[in-house]
């Protein structure tokens, strides 16, 4: 039987290398080609899918090169602005695409739990998201504390600062701030503090190896071929496996 043949996009990256650690164990896939900042796929070569773990700009490089090859496209590229956002959207509907700000399926359990809290806590509580990461990572809020946000704005609470600063800083009801804390190698923390009169509730996610996430593109880049065009997240891999 074939290996999946994949083209990895940011393949010099932190998680490029994880993907490709993971790769070089499975003889059921294989790594066809390779772009970063100094190399780009090689239109010749045969593949079955894309994983995209790059930086905005070649993570559009690597949508177009999906497109004109009708490709299915797995992302992980986060820090990306509403162009390349609608772009995808657009691409997904010619295409597959399995885009999500973190592969975790624990990200995804933590999802729906503060959904649920959110909805079951009320008004009453006041709700702030803090997030971790390494001293490299680019991007802040990451991807993930943006999603997260998003879940609760569709829970009630649709407001949102990035951090807070200034001498009238004074916290205004029903808004959601995002810290963000970079230094040394964390991987990537996200906790949702939940904080009432008397009490509070902390909702946390620690990610202690990052193959987690290369693990999870993989299982969606497999999932993916064959699947009809479209715009699918972790949830839709995860349910499909009942």
């Amino acid at each position: 039987m074939q290996p999946l043949r994949i083209l990895l996009s940011g393949a010099s990256g932190r998680m490029g290398l994880q993907v490709e650690a993971l790769v070089k164990q499975d003889a059921a896939l294989d790594i066809v080609g390779r772009a970063d900042h100094k190399q780009s796929f090689d239109a010749s070569v045969e593949a079955d899918v894309i994983i995209d773990f790059s930086q905005p700009t070649l993570c559009k490089q690597s949508l177009q090169f999906a497109l004109t090859h009708q490709l299915p496209i797995v992302i992980g590229t986060t820090g990306l602005d509403d162009a390349l956002e609608s772009q995808i959207v657009t691409a997904a509907g010619q295409i597959p695409i399995c885009k999500a700000a973190n592969f975790s399926v624990g990200i995804e359990v933590l999802r729906s739990l503060i959904q649920q809290a959110a909805e079951r806590l009320g008004p009453d509580f006041d709700i702030e998201i803090s997030e971790t990461h390494h001293n490299d990572k680019r991007d802040a809020p990451s991807g993930t504390a943006l999603l997260l946000a998003d879940v609760l704005g569709q829970a009630g609470h649709p407001e949102r600062i990035h951090g807070r600063s200034g001498e009238d800083a004074k916290r205004i009801p029903g808004e959601i701030a995002i810290h963000a804390v970079r230094g040394g190698d964390v991987i990537g923390d996200h906790s949702v503090h939940f904080l009432g009169l008397g009490e509070r509730i902390e909702i946390a996610h620690r990610a202690t190896d990052r193959s987690l996430f290369a693990r999870g593109a993989l299982r969606a880049a497999r999932w993916l071929v064959g699947q009809p065009a479209g715009l699918y997240g972790i949830g839709d891999l995860i349910d499909s496996a009942g």
